[in-house]
């Protein structure tokens, strides 16, 4: 006889950790990137810091070699060691693949 597992798709429902609470405004704050590399990140990311020190008075995007770039490297602890001493006010992550 065959044994058959089955696994419920749907993943977890509780909510075990928020995320950081929104910024009021972009304006005038300082905005990091860390990459995973995916898909055209090296063409994507530029083009949205472009956008958005375009878009926000006084935004500072740092640039998106700041940081450690790859899906290896983003979420070890020196790179978010890194964030945190950078000052920035949020961080955009990675680039969907």
């Amino acid at each position: 006889m065959v044994k058959l597992d089955f696994y419920d798709p749907s993943g977890g429902i509780e909510i075990t950790q928020r995320h950081a609470p929104r910024l009021d405004s972009l304006a005038t704050k300082r905005i990091g990137i860390v990459t995973n590399e995916q898909w055209q990140a090296f063409r994507t990311l530029p083009l949205l810091k472009n956008l958005f020190e375009k878009d926000f008075p006084g935004i500072e995007v740092l640039p998106i070699d700041a940081f450690p770039q790859g899906n290896a490297l983003i979420s070890e602890d020196e790179t978010v060691k890194l964030v945190k001493q950078s000052g920035v006010d949020a961080v955009i992550i990675g680039n969907a693949a």
